[in-house]
């Protein structure tokens, strides 16, 4: 089976010329077919060597993989699906609002977190996806363009899938590539502390974390993660960084129904948050099939918004979108899966 050359950093472009005895000049020029020339195949590279474009084509393919399918909600949310080797399907959320365009993207097919309000949770954990799965996603959507924010917040944990997000990341933002400004772009963590010291060292982007309930003894039963990484650990080393001069930190917040909406969560908010510079991000319910949970009326987040911000907690409430064609994340995945 042929290896991809989309999805290579420059240094590994680097090392796949000179196994070809090509000199290191040659490596950009790659990169430039790949991702400032949007090249689909490889006899296509005109300025390089036609016999290394043979040898080249014997070995690897550019490896563009087309979604399988896509769906427009009325408010011009598109939710896509991608169908990848080992017969995964994972999905990519483009969302609209006024002139900007947020795509959401997915690191792994499935998730090992088990978040009990989350459709992909429930799916378990398939497999990693590689940094061609990855980066295909925002190559290969319509808006490709156009996009102008990408947010790591679709199916899987990003940090539980590192070395190939740190690649991606690397592709996105270099200038051999895409030329990415890292504030545009959010990665989303639930916590998981052992590789969040190397995101917060070794990129510069914006980070958001999934929080939804601030009291350790009740996050433990709707995020397992809070076993093993608390979430004051968490806050503790984000505590350690200046806020206030870099990139922008947010705190996820799902709004339950009488679950994590009441006095003493915002007692707690206000005591674990003091002193950080940060937001939280408020987010209604999309419901999933077979779940317990159930989200609150829009008198209610604003309710919920004004006492967080009179205790000096900025908070703002997620404009909704693409409600209409379940563009949780996880959900037209999982009825793919069921259909196969």
């Amino acid at each position: 089976m042929k290896e991809t050359l989309y999805g290579k950093t420059l240094k590994e472009l680097q090392d796949i010329c000179f196994s070809f005895n090509q000199k290191k000049y040659v490596a950009q020029q790659l990169a430039d077919w790949l991702y400032k020339k949007n090249a689909t195949d490889i006899d296509s590279f005109s300025n390089i060597s036609k016999d290394f474009r043979e040898k080249l084509s014997l070995k690897y393919i550019v490896g563009l993989t087309p979604y399988s399918d896509v769906v427009v909600s009325k408010d011009g949310t598109k939710k896509y699906l991608f169908h990848y080797a080992d017969d995964v399907f994972v999905e990519a959320v483009t969302i609209f609002d006024k002139e900007r365009q947020t795509l959401c993207i997915s690191t792994q097919a499935g998730c090992r977190m088990n978040c009990s309000f989350c459709a992909t949770g429930k799916q378990g954990l398939k497999r990693n996806l590689s940094t061609n799965e990855i980066l295909n996603i925002f190559r290969c959507i319509d808006e490709f363009s156009t996009i102008k924010n990408i947010v790591f917040m679709g199916m899987g944990e990003p940090l539980d899938n590192w070395e190939e997000v740190k690649k991606v990341l690397e592709i996105l933002c270099s200038d051999y590539a895409y030329s990415f400004s890292p504030r545009r772009i959010t990665v989303s963590t639930a916590g998981f502390l052992p590789l969040m010291q190397k995101l917060l060292d070794q990129t510069d982007v914006n980070i958001a974390i999934s929080l939804h309930n601030p009291i350790s003894e009740e996050r433990k039963n709707i995020m397992p993660i809070e076993k093993a990484y608390p979430i004051e650990k968490t806050i503790n080393l984000l505590k350690q960084y200046n806020w206030k001069q870099q990139r922008s930190l947010t705190f996820e917040y799902i709004v339950f129904d009488k679950i994590n909406n009441q006095p003493r969560h915002v007692k707690r908010l206000c005591q674990i948050l003091n002193g950080l510079s940060c937001k939280i991000n408020l987010i209604r319910f999309h419901t999933i099939p077979n779940s317990e949970f159930k989200g609150v009326d829009d008198k209610e987040m604003i309710a919920f918004r004004d006492i967080l911000n009179k205790k000096g907690i900025l908070s703002t409430i997620r404009t909704s979108k693409g409600e209409d064609i379940s563009a949780a994340c996880g959900l037209l995945a999982t009825d793919k899966i069921k259909d196969k």
